[in-house]
């Protein structure tokens, strides 16, 4: 289908249109990609080649991410069949409502850190509890341990470790830690994941009301047809 004739469609009906969108991979897909693309960004690029440990709130973050990854996944498998879509949703809804309150926490935390609040610098631990009490640090230490603290993203070296010119360029301009663009101070890392999950979370929620209004729809023309039908058996 054309983009044109998309648009056109979704101006003339854009529950409808919304709604058939969902039994196409391509929008599980592009969800399950970025969730996994931004957990891969902070584990292989910030962690390990920049050096910026992970705090509680971050791995929290992480889990999030998979959630969504895992979610689009199981509904990208077959995208019509309801039962795979309600799985699909749940863990992708799950993810972004939790990533929300994750990054609003991470969020107050790394204010706090930064200003003469010293008692607002509370919810970090070293020792994280993730959901239905899974020891995901220790079944992999290496993305879901904590080793930071809340609030403070810069690279920290570890002694003896060379780093090539670009890493040190690098580290160097996140040298006051993590921001979209650091020189300003613009956007720290709470900041832009809350963001990323507020706009998944409006639009899974826009899709599954267009979707369950849709539902509706055609349950409704089925049971008028199905009066209609037996009203004319007996005319």
């Amino acid at each position: 289908m054309k983009l044109s004739d998309m648009i056109t469609r979704f101006k003339s009906d854009p529950t409808t249109t919304i709604s058939g969108w969902q039994d196409k991979r391509f929008l599980w897909i592009i969800m399950a990609v970025m969730s996994l693309f931004m957990v891969i960004l902070a584990h292989s690029v910030f962690q390990i080649w920049l050096y910026m440990r992970p705090c509680e709130q971050c791995v929290y973050i992480r889990l999030a991410f998979f959630a969504m990854t895992f979610g689009g996944i199981v509904a990208a498998i077959k995208p019509s069949n309801i039962g795979l879509k309600i799985v699909g949703y749940v863990f992708a809804l799950w993810g972004s409502v939790k990533g929300v309150g994750y990054s609003i926490k991470l969020n107050k935390i790394h204010h706090a850190a930064h200003s003469d609040d010293i008692f607002g610098v509370q919810g970090c631990s070293p020792e994280p509890t993730f959901p239905f009490n899974l020891p995901l640090d220790k079944w992999s230490p290496e993305w879901f341990k904590p080793t930071g603290d809340c609030g403070y993203d810069n690279p920290i070296i570890p002694d003896g470790v060379q780093l090539s010119n670009l890493q040190k360029a690098i580290t160097d301009f996140y040298a006051d830690g993590w921001y979209l663009w650091p020189p300003s101070h613009f956007m720290n890392m709470a900041q832009a994941t809350l963001i990323t999950f507020g706009i998944c979370l409006l639009f899974l929620v826009v899709a599954a009301a267009c979707w369950l209004i849709t539902l509706w729809r055609k349950r409704q023309s089925a049971a008028l047809a199905e009066n209609s039908t037996s009203t004319g058996k007996y005319a």
